[in-house]
């Protein structure tokens, strides 16, 4: 029941997405699409709620309870910065909004905002191991918690290799290819002028 749920939130998070969106824009009802949007949380308590009555009917606590507390973790670490990108090119493709920005691609700048990315999966592995530890502490000492210390461990492992990804931007900065390259040259007076007296010919 508990994957099937994840699944259901899956999929209402993006239908819920995608409904706000259109009544924002295209409905023009921006406050009930606003409100809409508002409800995305209330799918991650669902999922808590059910995942704490499944473990307390007597459920063993396996790869199931783990994988949720993975989900709730991401989408509060990830889920407005996934809504505000939709919500951007949403706004742009149907809305006549302006462009929105694409993330830096050299240097500096690409380094930072890799290194943003990852502050985000630091908040992410945070919350999921703290429901995990709750969740350890909620089964107790006689129950079977091997697969929930196995989600941490995953968690940690996801947190590292993302860091070691973030730092290799700032160790290897891509440099921009047309930052060193000299502008065009202006033409020249004569040619100018002689191209100003040909026109009036």
């Amino acid at each position: 029941m508990v994957v099937t749920l994840i699944i259901a939130c899956e999929v209402g998070f993006w239908v819920l997405l995608a409904a706000g969106l259109a009544l924002r824009y295209l409905a023009r009802m921006r406050r009930t699409g606003a409100a809409v949007l508002l409800m995305e949380p209330v799918l991650e308590l669902v999922l808590l709620i059910v995942t704490a009555i499944d473990l307390k009917n007597g459920a063993s606590a396996d790869w199931k309870h783990g994988l949720a507390a993975l989900y709730i973790g991401y989408t509060i670490a990830y889920g407005h910065y996934t809504i505000k990108w939709v919500d951007g090119h949403f706004s742009h493709r149907f809305a006549g909004g302006p462009p929105p920005p694409k993330p830096p691609r050299y240097g500096m700048a690409r380094a930072k905002h890799e290194g943003m990315l990852w502050l985000r999966t630091v908040l992410w592995v945070a919350i999921s191991a703290a429901l995990l530890q709750i969740a350890i502490w909620y089964v107790g000492e006689d129950g079977d918690t091997a697969s929930l210390r196995s989600w941490q461990a995953t968690s940690l492992r996801i947190l590292i290799i993302h860091g070691v990804i973030a730092v290799s931007y700032l160790i290897w900065q891509k440099k921009d290819p047309d930052r060193g390259r000299a502008p065009a040259p202006a033409p020249a007076p004569e040619e100018t002028a002689g191209t100003g007296r040909k026109s009036l010919r």
